[in-house]
């Protein structure tokens, strides 16, 4: 529908058939109070010729529109980081599994061969007699991707904190990067509650739960943090709650307010401080979950 037509005219009113884009405009922003016979209507208006041509320009129109909504889903942030952290840690796996290749190969031709990127680096540098072409060029192809690794990591902890500054100063950039991608986005990791962001990451492990055949888990990639990785075994439960339950309001945040919240990271602070005093003083863990949801 168009500005100056009214909403009980539907969509087509005052387009041009063949029209896409003001038709897929009106498809996505507009509105009607109740439901009528819009094919109908669009044969009395003169917009289509009999009701299959109606249906089939509807077809165009809302095609338009969810591509171009998916368009522009897939520029926003929040996706751009999503695409950056699973891009690096692509990287870092496939330089570490051909650096592993590289390291059997050269221990063929090079007595003194090491291991890992180090050992892909040496070989570029010269630092090895290697005369082997085929393993320095794959030396070199390691190399470039550990060192893409480490410029997407560089841009990840760059811009997470302008995409969710609340969940990186909480989490760490790359750690709000990761669960922003497992959850498939700012908006669906705000909208998830806190029990759920504590397992993100666990999945394997939940189901492996949920079918009987192992204990629930504490904590998924959150596990990875200081306040949990930092906590007694013991503890890490109450650890992982109250780390989860802060970065769940921080994702809130994040995505509705977008508005700074260093309280956040004070009562984060002081729970984490109570929990590991807690432990340091052998008290037990605590076994419910959610209040700092």
């Amino acid at each position: 529908m168009t500005e100056d037509s009214p909403a009980d005219a539907g969509w087509f009113a005052g387009l041009e058939p063949d029209d896409l884009e003001a038709g897929a405009a009106a498809i996505a922003d507009g509105t009607a109070p109740e439901p009528a016979d819009w094919p109908s209507r669009a044969l009395e208006a003169g917009f289509a010729s009999d009701e299959d041509d109606y249906y089939d320009r509807l077809k165009e129109a809302t095609t338009t529109a969810t591509r171009a909504a998916v368009e522009r889903r897939e520029r926003a942030d929040d996706r751009q980081l999503v695409h950056a952290v699973r891009a690096m840690d692509d990287c870092r796996r496939t330089a570490n599994e051909l650096a592993e290749r590289l390291a059997e190969w050269g221990g063929t031709i090079d007595p003194d061969a090491g291991t890992g990127v180090a050992y892909a680096r040496e070989l570029i540098d010269a630092e090895r007699d290697v005369d082997h072409p085929r393993v320095v060029s794959l030396a070199e192809r390691v190399v470039s991707l550990a060192d893409e690794a480490e410029e997407l990591r560089e841009y990840v902890e760059r811009e997470t904190p302008t995409v969710a500054p609340n969940l990186a100063a909480l989490a760490g950039p790359v750690l709000a990067a990761r669960l922003i991608s497992l959850a498939g986005g700012l908006e669906n990791l705000a909208k998830k509650p806190s029990g759920t962001i504590q397992v993100l990451g666990a999945e394997d492990a939940l189901f492996a739960h949920l079918r009987g055949h192992a204990p629930s888990p504490k904590h998924g990639i959150i596990y990875t943090h200081d306040a949990v990785r930092g906590t007694h075994p013991d503890h890490r439960g109450s650890a992982a709650r109250a780390l989860a339950g802060k970065l769940a309001i921080a994702a809130r945040v994040d995505h509705y307010s977008g508005e700074r919240k260093p309280e956040l990271e004070a009562e984060l602070t002081d729970r984490i401080e109570t929990i590991q005093a807690r432990s340091a003083a052998g008290g037990d863990d605590e076994t419910g979950g959610g209040a700092d949801e």
